[in-house]
């Protein structure tokens, strides 16, 4: 019945029917995804070829330190002579079967010495890095957010050390505290590998200590500081809590940056003759070694120097891209 009145209705002159439904389908075409911080930072980095080839150059350079004894296990020992392997005059052998990199003055095996130096370098430049990294995050904090004589005193310090001669004096330390077995400081510090990482530790936080001064002396007058401190927070809490982790960023970068500059003050001191023991390799070491026969024997300046060269331009390229990708100005 009411059908029948419906189709009368419509019948009717002057009567328009009523618009059909239509179906609406909404497309999408821009959806907004949100990414996590780490997800950003990835996004960033791996688009730069070079810091992500570093960071395979600092892998490969991580493994072979790692694998040195397996591989010294299939073939020879670091400190293990081959008198055979020296000419009737007692000049070194090239490459060859069983030594891909031949053999230095004293008939070892360089590429298992050059191998056991990537575990020396590596050793040295994180461990000295460490120690510079602790000191100089501690006093560049305390001197950018209490300010005043604090301020005072720890830039007046760095000022000091920034104007030392660097290299005479760890020439002059690492020669000190190794004419004796018992090392320095009653038997504290003793020669070897701790000693040079204490060195090069000691000359190397000022720098990162600046920078984290300058950030934090800028950060402590941000608002999220202050609203902390309105709600009772204490001055270590804020530091530990608001500031360290706005600071990291550049805490990270700055000490990728110094791992190879602490990688090549430990070859400077080996090459001089006063880092590592003989019987330790050591990329400057075998540098050293190579100093006065290189125009006979080139192999052995060529491998080491490769190797010093590749793992400290790998580490400046990571620090690079690290630096760009942690930047948040930098388009993601």
């Amino acid at each position: 019945m009411a059908r029948a009145h419906t189709e009368h209705a419509l019948s009717e002159p002057g009567t328009e029917a009523p618009p059909e439904p239509e179906d609406i389908s909404v497309e999408v075409s821009h959806q907004v995804v949100g990414r996590s911080p780490w997800e950003l930072f990835w996004r960033r980095f791996r688009r730069d070829k070079f810091a992500v080839g570093g960071a395979f150059v600092v892998i490969f350079m991580f493994l072979i330190a790692i694998l040195a004894p397996v591989i010294a296990g299939f073939t020879h020992g670091p400190n293990e002579v081959h008198l055979d392997r020296l000419d009737s005059f007692g000049i070194p052998t090239g490459p060859q079967s069983g030594f891909p990199f031949g053999v230095d003055t004293a008939g070892r095996d360089l590429f298992i010495r050059v191998i056991y130096g990537a575990r020396t370098s590596l050793f040295i430049a994180f461990f000295a890095t460490g120690i510079a990294t602790v000191i100089g995050v501690t006093l560049g904090m305390l001197a950018g957010f209490f300010r005043g004589k604090t301020d005072t005193v720890i830039s007046r310090t760095i000022d000091v050390v920034l104007s030392l001669p660097v290299l005479l004096l760890a020439l002059g330390l690492v020669s000190a505290c190794g004419l004796e077995k018992n090392g320095c400081l009653g038997g504290i510090i003793k020669p070897g590998l701790l000693l040079i990482s204490y060195v090069i530790g000691l000359f190397s936080w000022p720098y990162i200590a600046r920078i984290v001064r300058g950030q934090v002396l800028s950060l402590r007058e941000k608002e999220f500081i202050e609203s902390a401190r309105s709600l009772g927070a204490t001055n270590r809490r804020i530091m530990f809590r608001e500031v360290l982790p706005n600071v990291a960023a550049p805490i990270i970068v700055y000490t990728t940056l110094i791992i190879p500059n602490n990688i090549l003050f430990e070859a400077a001191l080996s090459f001089l003759g006063v880092g590592v023991p003989p019987t330790t390799p050591s990329w400057g070491k075998e540098l050293s070694d190579a100093g006065t026969i290189f125009t006979v024997a080139w192999w052995m300046m060529l491998f080491p120097g490769l190797f010093l060269f590749f793992t400290t331009l790998a580490f400046n390229l990571v620090g690079d891209g690290l630096r760009d990708a942690l930047d948040p100005r930098t388009g993601g």
